[in-house]
Protein backbone atom coordinates (compact mmCIF):
# COMPACT_ATOMS: atom_id res chain seq x y z
CA UNK A 1 0.00 0.00 0.00
CA UNK A 2 2.68 2.49 0.99
CA UNK A 3 4.42 2.39 -2.37
CA UNK A 4 1.40 3.50 -4.36
CA UNK A 5 0.30 6.07 -1.80
CA UNK A 6 3.76 7.62 -1.90
CA UNK A 7 3.36 7.95 -5.64
CA UNK A 8 0.43 10.29 -5.03
CA UNK A 9 2.86 12.80 -3.61
CA UNK A 10 4.99 12.99 -6.72
CA UNK A 11 2.00 14.08 -8.74
CA UNK A 12 2.22 17.44 -7.13
CA UNK A 13 5.35 18.19 -9.07
CA UNK A 14 2.97 18.42 -12.04
CA UNK A 15 5.00 19.70 -14.97
CA UNK A 16 8.36 20.02 -13.26
CA UNK A 17 10.03 17.60 -15.65
CA UNK A 18 13.74 17.08 -15.95
CA UNK A 19 14.97 18.30 -19.36
CA UNK A 20 11.43 19.39 -20.21
CA UNK A 21 10.33 22.37 -22.26
CA UNK A 22 7.66 23.07 -19.66
CA UNK A 23 9.98 24.89 -17.32
CA UNK A 24 13.55 26.01 -17.65
CA UNK A 25 13.98 26.40 -13.90
CA UNK A 26 12.31 24.90 -10.88
CA UNK A 27 9.13 26.69 -9.89
CA UNK A 28 7.02 26.43 -6.80
CA UNK A 29 3.63 24.73 -6.82
CA UNK A 30 1.96 28.10 -6.27
CA UNK A 31 3.71 29.60 -9.29
CA UNK A 32 2.19 27.04 -11.65
CA UNK A 33 -1.28 27.15 -10.07
CA UNK A 34 -2.56 30.00 -7.90
CA UNK A 35 0.12 32.45 -9.09
CA UNK A 36 0.25 31.40 -12.74
CA UNK A 37 0.76 34.24 -15.21
CA UNK A 38 -2.68 33.55 -16.72
CA UNK A 39 -5.46 35.42 -14.93
CA UNK A 40 -7.99 32.83 -16.11
CA UNK A 41 -5.94 29.94 -14.80
CA UNK A 42 -5.46 31.65 -11.44
CA UNK A 43 -9.21 32.20 -11.18
CA UNK A 44 -10.02 28.62 -12.09
CA UNK A 45 -7.52 27.27 -9.58
CA UNK A 46 -9.20 29.30 -6.84
CA UNK A 47 -12.67 28.27 -7.95
CA UNK A 48 -11.88 24.57 -7.83
CA UNK A 49 -11.08 24.88 -4.12
CA UNK A 50 -14.24 26.87 -3.46
CA UNK A 51 -16.30 24.27 -5.34
CA UNK A 52 -14.93 21.47 -3.20
CA UNK A 53 -15.69 23.28 0.05
CA UNK A 54 -19.24 24.08 -1.05
CA UNK A 55 -19.84 20.39 -1.79
CA UNK A 56 -18.58 19.50 1.67
CA UNK A 57 -20.96 21.98 3.29
CA UNK A 58 -23.91 20.52 1.40
CA UNK A 59 -23.01 16.90 2.10
CA UNK A 60 -22.57 16.73 5.87
CA UNK A 61 -22.61 18.66 9.12
CA UNK A 62 -19.47 20.63 9.95
CA UNK A 63 -16.75 17.98 10.02
CA UNK A 64 -14.55 17.46 13.05
CA UNK A 65 -11.60 15.80 11.32
CA UNK A 66 -10.56 16.69 7.76
CA UNK A 67 -7.71 15.49 5.56
CA UNK A 68 -6.39 17.07 2.40
CA UNK A 69 -4.83 14.09 0.65
CA UNK A 70 -2.03 15.31 -1.61
CA UNK A 71 -2.24 18.86 -0.32
CA UNK A 72 0.39 20.56 -2.46
CA UNK A 73 1.18 23.94 -0.92
CA UNK A 74 -1.71 23.71 1.54
CA UNK A 75 -3.96 26.34 0.00
CA UNK A 76 -7.09 24.23 0.47
CA UNK A 77 -6.20 23.66 4.12
CA UNK A 78 -6.03 27.42 4.61
CA UNK A 79 -9.58 27.83 3.27
CA UNK A 80 -10.85 24.88 5.28
CA UNK A 81 -9.40 26.30 8.48
CA UNK A 82 -11.23 29.58 7.86
CA UNK A 83 -14.51 27.78 7.10
CA UNK A 84 -14.42 25.12 9.84
CA UNK A 85 -12.82 26.87 12.79
CA UNK A 86 -13.35 23.98 15.23
CA UNK A 87 -12.12 21.22 12.93
CA UNK A 88 -8.84 19.39 13.12
CA UNK A 89 -7.21 19.49 9.68
CA UNK A 90 -4.47 17.19 8.44
CA UNK A 91 -2.34 18.42 5.56
CA UNK A 92 -1.02 15.20 4.01
CA UNK A 93 1.77 15.87 1.54
CA UNK A 94 4.53 13.25 1.29
CA UNK A 95 6.75 15.32 -1.02
CA UNK A 96 9.31 17.16 1.15
CA UNK A 97 9.55 20.21 -1.12
CA UNK A 98 5.80 20.72 -1.23
CA UNK A 99 5.35 19.96 2.45
CA UNK A 100 7.84 22.74 3.14
CA UNK A 101 5.77 25.07 0.95
CA UNK A 102 2.65 24.08 2.86
CA UNK A 103 4.28 24.74 6.22
CA UNK A 104 5.32 28.20 5.09
CA UNK A 105 1.85 28.88 3.72
CA UNK A 106 0.07 27.69 6.87
CA UNK A 107 2.51 28.71 9.59
CA UNK A 108 -0.04 31.00 11.26
CA UNK A 109 -2.82 28.38 11.43
CA UNK A 110 -2.69 26.26 14.56
CA UNK A 111 -5.53 23.90 13.64
CA UNK A 112 -3.54 22.28 10.81
CA UNK A 113 -1.35 19.25 11.45
CA UNK A 114 1.21 18.20 8.87
CA UNK A 115 1.77 14.63 7.78
CA UNK A 116 4.37 13.20 5.43
CA UNK A 117 3.87 9.48 6.13
CA UNK A 118 0.35 8.08 5.72
CA UNK A 119 1.21 5.15 7.97
CA UNK A 120 1.21 7.46 11.00
CA UNK A 121 -2.50 8.17 10.60
CA UNK A 122 -4.90 5.93 12.48
CA UNK A 123 -7.49 4.25 10.20
CA UNK A 124 -11.00 5.63 10.57
CA UNK A 125 -9.80 9.07 11.66
CA UNK A 126 -11.56 11.41 9.23
CA UNK A 127 -15.11 12.58 8.55
CA UNK A 128 -14.08 13.86 5.14
CA UNK A 129 -11.06 13.49 2.86
CA UNK A 130 -10.44 15.95 0.03
CA UNK A 131 -8.38 14.77 -2.92
CA UNK A 132 -8.05 17.37 -5.67
CA UNK A 133 -5.93 17.25 -8.82
CA UNK A 134 -4.44 13.85 -8.02
CA UNK A 135 -6.26 10.94 -9.64
CA UNK A 136 -5.81 12.13 -13.23
CA UNK A 137 -2.09 11.46 -12.78
CA UNK A 138 -2.36 7.91 -11.44
CA UNK A 139 -2.03 4.70 -13.46
CA UNK A 140 -4.71 2.07 -12.67
CA UNK A 141 -2.84 0.17 -9.95
CA UNK A 142 -1.82 3.33 -8.13
CA UNK A 143 -5.33 4.71 -8.49
CA UNK A 144 -6.91 1.66 -6.89
CA UNK A 145 -4.39 1.67 -4.08
CA UNK A 146 -4.99 5.34 -3.30
CA UNK A 147 -8.77 4.83 -3.24
CA UNK A 148 -8.42 1.93 -0.82
CA UNK A 149 -6.09 3.93 1.39
CA UNK A 150 -8.54 6.83 1.54
CA UNK A 151 -11.37 4.43 2.34
CA UNK A 152 -9.33 3.12 5.26
CA UNK A 153 -8.70 6.65 6.55
CA UNK A 154 -12.42 7.49 6.67
CA UNK A 155 -14.72 6.65 9.55
CA UNK A 156 -17.76 4.47 8.94
CA UNK A 157 -19.88 7.31 7.52
CA UNK A 158 -17.06 9.40 6.08
CA UNK A 159 -17.11 10.97 2.65
CA UNK A 160 -14.52 11.70 0.01
CA UNK A 161 -14.57 14.75 -2.24
CA UNK A 162 -12.54 14.29 -5.41
CA UNK A 163 -11.80 16.88 -8.06
CA UNK A 164 -10.52 15.85 -11.49
CA UNK A 165 -10.25 17.61 -14.85
CA UNK A 166 -12.57 17.10 -17.80
CA UNK A 167 -10.30 16.16 -20.72
CA UNK A 168 -12.88 15.20 -23.34
CA UNK A 169 -15.42 17.08 -25.42
CA UNK A 170 -15.53 20.87 -25.54
CA UNK A 171 -13.14 21.32 -22.56
CA UNK A 172 -10.52 19.37 -24.51
CA UNK A 173 -10.69 22.03 -27.23
CA UNK A 174 -10.16 25.11 -25.10
CA UNK A 175 -7.60 23.38 -22.87
CA UNK A 176 -5.79 22.11 -25.97
CA UNK A 177 -5.63 25.60 -27.45
CA UNK A 178 -4.25 26.99 -24.18
CA UNK A 179 -1.58 24.29 -24.06
CA UNK A 180 -0.64 24.63 -27.73
CA UNK A 181 -0.14 28.36 -27.28
CA UNK A 182 2.32 27.60 -24.48
CA UNK A 183 4.11 24.47 -25.70
CA UNK A 184 2.98 23.33 -29.12
CA UNK A 185 3.81 19.78 -30.13
CA UNK A 186 3.82 18.15 -26.70
CA UNK A 187 1.69 15.06 -26.07
CA UNK A 188 -1.19 17.17 -24.76
CA UNK A 189 -0.54 20.12 -27.07
CA UNK A 190 -0.85 18.80 -30.61
CA UNK A 191 -3.79 18.94 -32.97
CA UNK A 192 -4.25 15.18 -33.38
CA UNK A 193 -4.52 14.38 -29.68
CA UNK A 194 -6.70 17.39 -28.99
CA UNK A 195 -9.07 16.30 -31.78
CA UNK A 196 -9.21 12.74 -30.45
CA UNK A 197 -10.02 14.03 -26.98
CA UNK A 198 -12.74 16.27 -28.37
CA UNK A 199 -14.58 13.32 -29.92
CA UNK A 200 -14.31 11.36 -26.66
CA UNK A 201 -11.49 9.06 -27.72
CA UNK A 202 -8.43 10.49 -25.96
CA UNK A 203 -5.06 8.82 -26.59
CA UNK A 204 -4.74 5.74 -24.41
CA UNK A 205 -0.96 5.42 -24.59
CA UNK A 206 -0.28 8.14 -22.05
CA UNK A 207 3.35 8.91 -21.24
CA UNK A 208 4.28 7.39 -17.91
CA UNK A 209 7.23 8.34 -15.79
CA UNK A 210 8.93 7.62 -12.50
CA UNK A 211 10.05 10.45 -10.31
CA UNK A 212 11.62 7.86 -8.05
CA UNK A 213 11.99 4.06 -8.33
CA UNK A 214 8.56 2.41 -8.63
CA UNK A 215 6.73 5.75 -8.29
CA UNK A 216 4.75 5.80 -11.55
CA UNK A 217 2.58 8.65 -12.69
CA UNK A 218 1.35 10.56 -15.71
CA UNK A 219 2.56 14.14 -16.06
CA UNK A 220 -0.19 15.23 -18.44
CA UNK A 221 -3.91 15.39 -17.81
CA UNK A 222 -4.73 14.41 -21.39
CA UNK A 223 -5.84 10.82 -21.68
CA UNK A 224 -7.64 10.86 -18.35
CA UNK A 225 -11.34 10.07 -18.76
CA UNK A 226 -13.54 11.17 -15.89
CA UNK A 227 -16.34 8.76 -16.87
CA UNK A 228 -14.00 5.79 -16.63
CA UNK A 229 -12.80 7.10 -13.28
CA UNK A 230 -16.42 7.25 -12.13
CA UNK A 231 -16.67 3.50 -12.73
CA UNK A 232 -13.50 2.82 -10.75
CA UNK A 233 -14.60 5.07 -7.90
CA UNK A 234 -17.95 3.28 -7.65
CA UNK A 235 -16.22 0.00 -6.87
CA UNK A 236 -14.76 1.52 -3.67
CA UNK A 237 -17.38 4.09 -2.60
CA UNK A 238 -21.08 4.81 -2.83
CA UNK A 239 -21.48 7.76 -5.17
CA UNK A 240 -23.58 10.61 -3.72
CA UNK A 241 -23.13 13.48 -6.13
CA UNK A 242 -21.39 14.54 -9.34
CA UNK A 243 -20.96 18.23 -10.00
CA UNK A 244 -19.12 20.40 -12.51
CA UNK A 245 -17.00 23.43 -11.69
CA UNK A 246 -16.86 26.39 -11.70
CA UNK A 247 -20.50 26.63 -12.88
CA UNK A 248 -22.32 23.45 -11.90
CA UNK A 249 -25.41 24.14 -14.00
CA UNK A 250 -23.38 24.01 -17.23
CA UNK A 251 -22.23 20.46 -16.56
CA UNK A 252 -19.01 18.63 -17.45
CA UNK A 253 -19.80 18.82 -21.16
CA UNK A 254 -18.63 22.45 -20.96
CA UNK A 255 -16.89 22.98 -17.61
CA UNK A 256 -13.18 22.16 -17.05
CA UNK A 257 -13.54 20.28 -13.74
CA UNK A 258 -15.82 17.64 -12.29
CA UNK A 259 -16.28 16.74 -8.64
CA UNK A 260 -17.36 13.48 -7.08
CA UNK A 261 -18.79 13.20 -3.59
CA UNK A 262 -18.85 9.62 -2.36
CA UNK A 263 -19.38 7.79 0.90
CA UNK A 264 -17.43 4.96 2.40
CA UNK A 265 -19.05 1.55 1.90
CA UNK A 266 -19.29 -0.17 5.33
CA UNK A 267 -17.53 -3.49 5.53
CA UNK A 268 -19.81 -6.46 5.90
Amino acid sequence: MTKHVSSVSVLMFYQLKVNSPYLAIAMSYAEITFKDKSLIKRWLQRQRLNSAIKLCSRSLHPPENICDFGAGNGELCKLLAARYKNAKITCYEPTPILLSEAKDNLNAISSVKFCQDIRTITPGTFNVVFCLEVFEHLPPAEMADALQTISDLLNSEGIIIIGVPVEIGIPAIYKGIFRMLRRYGEFDANIKNVALSFIGRPPINRPIAEIAPNFRFHHEHMGFHYRHFNTTLSSFFRLLNVSASPFASLGPWLMPEVYFVAQKIPRK
